[in-house]
């Protein structure tokens, strides 16, 4: 796969489908790669259209880590923030956000369709205030807005969460792992398919088994939680959210926040989903962006 520099750093990339299609960048969640995606997914975008850019975050996958800043302090971080203190973290959202707008211009290309999943969403929705020109619309999945008094994650899904995650793993205890991960945050309206996340969960820990990062990046989503409510008013990109309403880490109440926080904001509400991308579900999710980016195409004619 490709790489290359912006914002400071070396980013992995993989584009998938036809030149002539509308760009589409996708921003990855909370510690997860570009192969993380479902096939499914990225297959259904690329069927609708789509021209998709996928790329590993700063301090995952084949990017650039932060190793030398050591192992997250997530309890002293919590800690900070509830005190409204500073958070010590090597980078924050927005550091994240203008990654994929460098990403961008790297690759020639002057705006493109913002999907982001997860810590992702808080990630997709920065970029779309802080780069308004490079948002042609905005899909915001499974994300919160970071409002102060929004649903709390259920007792289990904020264990998992806070978790730390081995420093050295072999791979049958991270693939054990992964099947606890989809236990506790998986879609219990779908049939669970456990040889595909086995093999899912190899891959992964085959490519790049990054634990340090993935505190980290949780790391700056606590730095930044506060950061980003008043300036999704600023969103002027044609937006979905797209949430499961059986969401354990982060309720849908969470995601109908970003949805009234942004003018003309559209919502889809996937019955029996929680926190991961179901093959089921896809074409809805499939069709909801497509027709928020139709509406982004609509707008500009007029």
């Amino acid at each position: 796969m490709p790489k290359t520099a912006a914002n400071g750093i070396t980013i992995e990339y993989e584009i998938r489908g036809s030149e002539s299609g509308s760009p589409l960048l996708l921003i990855n969640g909370l510690g997860t790669q570009l192969i993380s995606w479902t096939e499914a997914l990225l297959g259904g975008l690329v069927e609708s259209g789509f021209r998709v850019i996928i790329y590993d975050n700063r301090d995952s996958g084949l990017s650039t880590d932060f190793d030398e800043f050591g192992p997250a302090d997530i309890p002293a971080a919590f800690k900070a923030a509830r005190s409204k203190q500073p958070v010590n973290a090597p980078y924050n959202l927005d550091d994240m956000a203008d990654d994929a707008a460098e990403l961008l211009n790297a690759l020639n290309i002057p705006a493109a369709h913002i999907v982001g999943s997860s810590n992702g969403g808080a990630i997709a929705q920065i970029f779309a205030y802080r780069h308004k020109s490079k948002t042609l619309s905005l899909a915001s999945i499974m994300a919160t807005s970071g409002r102060r008094g929004l649903p709390r994650p259920t007792e289990a899904a904020t264990a998992w969460l806070n978790k730390p995650r081995k420093r050295k793993a072999n791979r049958e205890d991270f693939i054990a792992e992964a099947l606890d991960s989809a236990e506790t945050i998986g879609s219990p309206g779908f049939p669970r398919n456990e040889a595909a996340i086995r093999t899912r969960a190899g891959n992964l820990y085959d490519r790049a088994y990054r634990p340090g990062g993935h505190g980290r990046q949780l790391l700056a989503s606590i730095a930044s939680a506060d950061n980003r409510v008043s300036h999704l008013e600023e969103i002027k990109a044609p937006t979905v959210v797209i949430h499961g309403a059986e969401d354990p880490l982060v309720p849908v109440g969470c995601g109908e926040d970003v949805k009234n926080s942004i003018a003309g904001a559209t919502m889809t509400v996937i019955p029996g989903m929680a926190h991961d991308y179901p093959d089921e579900a896809v074409p809805t999710i499939v069709a909801a962006i497509r027709k928020n980016a139709d509406r982004a195409s609509k707008q500009k004619q007029d």
